[in-house]
């Protein structure tokens, strides 16, 4: 899976409706993308309806302690008496929140510094490619770590902005590279000596030949985000309120789910997590082959 084979597909000759009529086709009959579609999709409806049907807060206590998995508690209890499966289904809104908000951050932010940096190069090219290596060699975990420790109130929205803000070089200087060279084809030049102000050249006829890279970058952004978040959630340093499935694996290790034997406590959080990033991933694999034609199976 790279994203290097989506700059093969063709890219460059122009938006077509029959190459896009083609895309559809092949992606339909894409065996990957379709099954990391569907999981993708039911993991994505369970946690946005989920919540309305389960009732009642995810933190509330319920039941018995350490009850295992049954017909009044799908996903057994906590050593708290607390819903499992409660929890899974706003983790799963949460995993996706921050996926979505961090991945989304980063990628606009790639696409804002590639693109403006490839197309105008000079002074700014430079500046901005400084700026991205500075940020680039910084260790995003560890300055992660450091700032959600010596936040007092952490949340959602913070943990999201601070992951967008570290993860976007590697994508600006994708699509940099990619934008250096597409604003030298003829049909860029051709907009400039029509007189088109430059965003409006970037946004009509340098990205839209990029559009397979950008997909495929925000997919990788939004993965890369959901296992960042985990890895905080997981040490402890997650959301203060509510909760995710990386505070459910760390709630349990810390009560000792894994000495007592409550499976059922840290096995749905830990899949859910696999699931959604693995999902993407295979999905982002069925893009590469759909993107490009020299890995289509015909």
């Amino acid at each position: 899976m790279s994203l290097d084979t989506a700059a093969a597909s063709g890219e460059g000759q122009g938006p077509s409706g029959r190459r896009g009529r083609d895309d559809l086709r092949f992606a339909l009959r894409n065996p990957k993308l379709l099954a990391g579609g569907t999981v993708l999709a039911v993991l994505l409806l369970t946690g946005l309806v989920g919540p309305a049907f389960t009732g009642g807060a995810p933190n509330a206590y319920v039941g018995p302690q350490y009850a295992p998995p049954s017909g009044d508690h799908w996903f057994g209890t906590t050593s708290f008496g607390q819903d499992v499966f409660t929890q899974f289904v706003h983790g799963l809104r949460a995993t996706f929140t921050v996926g979505a908000l961090g991945g989304g951050i980063a990628w606009v932010l790639g696409m804002a510094v590639g693109f403006l940096g490839g197309y105008r190069g000079g002074l700014l090219d430079e500046f901005l490619n400084m700026l991205t290596n500075i940020v680039l060699v910084l260790p995003a975990m560890v300055v992660l770590i450091i700032a959600a420790a010596y936040l007092e109130a952490r949340g959602l929205l913070v943990q999201s902005l601070f992951i967008g803000l570290t993860t976007w070089p590697w994508a600006a200087r994708a699509i940099r590279a990619q934008t250096f060279t597409l604003a030298g084809r003829e049909f860029v030049d051709l907009a400039r000596l029509s007189g088109r102000r430059p965003w409006r050249i970037i946004l009509r006829e340098v990205a839209p030949n990029m559009y397979s890279y950008l997909v495929m970058s925000f997919i990788l952004l939004f993965g890369g985000a959901v296992l960042i978040a985990a890895g905080l959630d997981f040490i402890g340093l997650g959301p203060t309120e509510g909760v995710s499935l990386g505070l459910m694996m760390h709630h349990s290790v810390a009560w000792g789910a894994l000495h007592l034997g409550t499976w059922w406590w840290f096995v749905p959080p830990g899949v859910g997590i696999t699931a959604v990033v693995g999902s993407l991933y295979i999905a982002n694999v069925g893009l590469d082959e759909v993107f490009n034609p020299r890995l289509r199976e015909l």
